[in-house]
């Protein structure tokens, strides 16, 4: 079931790329979903962005270690590759990648996955924090060339307010 981001923000999506609803292509609980036209082994690339809102003192390292335990629950295997803090103090942030095996439709493939977490306070109430993640998945093949547009996305990713909207 698609689901909605409890703050609008507004990024470019890469050259290639085509938006495709959540409900379509079996995502679950994401807000956003893009394909990349040349898949792999009968998997195509893909980008998803879900958030939540996240009240509690959770570090985005624990929220990233959640990922990975729900991980566990679709995929043979789960490695976590890297992870390192990225953003600013006023905008932190996490990136993590992870290596596992799964088969989707039926079809093993090994897989790589790169996620972002964004958080974002709430700028009239800063005990309202909203993480949101984006992350793209694709066989190991198409990874490398892919993670390029992938790292141009998060680059553009901003709250969607209405200073920041033009009129």
């Amino acid at each position: 079931m698609p689901s909605t981001l409890p703050v609008p923000i507004e990024f470019v999506l890469p050259d290639g790329w085509r938006p495709a609803a959540p409900d379509k292509v079996e995502e679950l609980d994401v807000a956003f979903v893009a394909l990349h036209p040349e898949g792999d082994a009968s998997f195509t690339p893909n980008i998803t962005i879900d958030g939540e809102y996240r009240p509690d003192t959770a570090s985005l390292a624990a929220i990233a270690d959640e990922s990975v335990e729900r991980m566990h629950h679709v995929a043979e295997t789960v490695t976590v590759t890297a992870r390192k803090e990225v953003g600013s103090g006023r905008a932190p942030g996490l990136m993590q990648e992870l290596a596992f095996s799964a088969a989707p439709g039926g079809v093993r493939c090994d897989l790589v996955q790169t996620q972002v977490y964004l958080s974002m306070l709430d700028t009239e109430d800063e005990r309202k924090r909203v993480v949101v993640r984006l992350a793209l998945t694709a066989t190991v093949h198409q990874y490398a060339p892919l993670s390029a547009d992938f790292q141009d996305l998060v680059r553009t990713v901003r709250p969607d307010t209405p200073a920041a909207s033009p009129s």
